[in-house]
């Protein structure tokens, strides 16, 4: 009779045991969520490598280290603290490889892809397919972003390959950096432009990314082009593209569009970063206003020391030498304290306007009062100040003494130094020597052919023209850029492609014969060919710059300036036209050639004939 009873309460028992046994799983794992909730919000809080250690130590006794979420979460942390080999010493100690997955070696390729060492990005990319692991669309961009680093064209193709494998084509994050990694390959930018036509759908970032690489590449007339196409297409500018887009017109001189960017910027209420004011103060200076830039200047909320380096190398470049080293004390007297990129800009300064005991005395305070050890650039900056002021012995004297190797472009500024002084014989010797050490770079064989030249030395000028040509190396020939209704025109010496070639010819010629009226002598050694008198005149009448401005005088209003940008350094004929010009057209020029401005009024240039 009793045996149901008893059999009920042994069910009761046995209920009752398994719902205590439930409840006490169900607490042990809420204990264990509330501690690994606990571990990962330290990891998320932790700033110093002495509690990262702690943090690791805490982590094994807590028997974390097979926690695919923890392992993440701690390798974030060091790759914060740049300490990643230090997560790596953890997260490989794992046995089970199971405990891995594509967070954990995306986190782990972002943090080398953003390092120095950016091989190893690719290294565990390929460790995480050895694995068996398929990538998320959050490892691809990292690992673009490391091809893009080491630059690295085939590289980058293969890890396309990859990417279009695992059915990332269409994410269009993936593919805006798939785009920017071909723009920083070697030869990659005609990929990169293919990706950019065929994309199903992008955004601003796309555009962007594209005009951006054009820019940095020193294509800026396709970057020009893109940013109009962009409009065009209606897509909306950020101030990234702005930045990018300021940087193409500073290259080109392009200070009309730069103009209508400012105007666009204030319209659109674009955000004005400082790396965006950095950016328009830069342009202004660098395309021929730089009043327009110091203006800009005074006018930011905020400043950087970029901010500063800009203004006072924009002064350099005008030749206001005096107004930069101003401007260099009122920045310390603000408290900035000036890095060294600071001083190539002041001692670029004193460089283009003759200022050489102040030179001196700036990289003098340079080392001693600010600790700056000199860069091959401030070297550079030093010899450049001794060669333009014609001393070329100390200019010798100095490079001899440095505690570091020249390099060719110092050697470079001393032979042109030699060349414009006289001193032909050690101009020839150092261009003997570079051509030994560099025997494929073009401008070692055009600075000793340009030597021979002036030594009347047809014989062995022949002779380095000939070697250029049998090793297939070609000079670099002068163009100049004029930005007329919007459009960059490009005049390239001797080339008659222009659909104005025979009317500029004509005003070319009508130049000529108005300023030889004026008293214009054509400086014929500038020629440096064995050719007679009039050919040399002829040949001094077809360079860039005449071209443009002949294209200036035909095309702009009278009395409106005439802004010009030269690729090389402008020659003593050009200058010296150049200044008749401005007078007997009433016609302000502004020349930027490769190293400085020259402001032509009234038949006299701002850089005092020193340059």
């Amino acid at each position: 009779m009793r045996l149901p009873y008893v059999k009920a309460r042994l069910l009761h028992t046995i209920k009752a045991s398994k719902l205590k046994t439930t409840t006490l799983h169900n607490q042990s794992n809420t204990s264990q969520i509330a501690v690994e909730k606990s571990c990962l919000d330290l990891l998320q809080a932790c700033n110093t490598f002495p509690k990262l250690s702690q943090l690791h130590t805490h982590i094994i006794k807590l028997g974390f280290q097979n926690n695919p979420l923890v392992l993440t979460k701690f390798t974030s942390a060091s790759s914060n603290l740049d300490a990643i080999p230090y997560a790596i010493s953890l997260v490989f100690s794992v046995e089970d490889a199971r405990v891995y997955d594509a967070f954990l070696f995306s986190t782990i390729i972002r943090a080398y892809a953003d390092s120095q060492s950016k091989h190893n990005a690719i290294f565990y990319y390929n460790l995480m397919l050895g694995y068996g692991i398929s990538p998320n669309k959050y490892a691809f961009p990292f690992v673009l972003k490391a091809c893009a680093g080491l630059r690295d064209l085939n590289l980058g193709k293969a890890v396309h390959g990859s990417l279009v494998k695992f059915g990332f084509n269409d994410d269009i994050f993936v593919h805006n950096t798939m785009v920017h990694m071909y723009c920083c390959c070697s030869g990659g930018v005609e990929f990169a432009r293919k990706l950019f036509d065929e994309m199903p759908k992008s955004d601003p970032v796309t555009w962007t990314v594209m005009i951006g690489g054009y820019a940095r590449l020193g294509q800026s007339a396709d970057a020009v082009t893109l940013f109009r196409k962009m409009q065009i297409a209606g897509v909306c500018p950020d101030e990234v593209t702005m930045i990018s887009i300021l940087s193409a017109c500073t290259d080109l001189g392009a200070l009309e569009l730069g103009k209508w960017i400012e105007s666009y910027i204030e319209k659109e209420r674009v955000l004005k970063t400082v790396e965006l004011c950095n950016a328009l103060v830069d342009m202004f200076a660098k395309c021929g206003d730089v009043d327009k830039a110091l203006g800009l200047f005074r006018s930011m909320s905020e400043r950087t020391i970029v901010s500063w380096t800009s203004v006072i190398v924009g002064l350099a470049m005008h030749g206001r030498g005096l107004e930069a080293v101003s401007l260099f004390g009122e920045m310390k007297e603000s408290g900035v304290v000036p890095e060294d990129i600071a001083f190539i800009g002041l001692l670029s300064a004193c460089s283009h306007s003759g200022l050489v005991e102040k030179g001196k005395q700036y990289f003098s305070e340079m080392k001693k009062q600010y600790g700056i050890v000199p860069k091959i650039e401030h070297y550079g900056c030093m010899v450049d100040l001794l060669s333009r002021a014609g001393l070329v012995p100390e200019a010798l004297q100095f490079v001899e003494r440095m505690p570091i190797e020249p390099n060719p472009i110092i050697w470079r500024t001393l032979i042109s130094a030699c060349r414009v002084h006289g001193d032909l014989k050690l101009g020839e010797s150092i261009s003997k020597q570079l051509i030994r050490n560099e025997p494929m770079h073009e401008s070692n064989y055009v600075l000793l052919s340009n030597i021979y030249g002036k030594l009347l030395d047809w014989e062995k000028k022949s002779k380095i023209r000939a070697a250029m040509e049998k090793k297939g190396i070609q000079k670099i020939p002068g163009s100049t850029m004029i930005e007329v209704d919007n459009e960059i025109h490009e005049f390239i010496v001797g080339d008659k492609s222009h659909d104005q070639y025979n009317e500029i010819i004509e005003m070319v010629n009508e130049m000529g014969r108005e300023m030889k009226k004026a008293g214009y002598i054509p400086t014929t050694t500038e020629v440096l060919l064995d050719i007679d008198e009039e050919d040399k005149e002829v040949a001094l009448g077809r360079h860039s710059e005449k071209l443009a401005i002949a294209f200036a005088l035909l095309n702009t209003p009278p009395g409106s300036p005439i802004r010009i940008a030269k690729n090389l350094r402008v020659c003593g004929d050009c200058h010296s036209a150049s200044k008749f010009i401005s007078k007997i057209y009433s016609r302000e020029i502004v020349m930027r050639d490769r190293s400085r401005f020259h402001h032509f009024r009234d038949g006299q240039c701002s850089c005092g004939d020193f340059w």
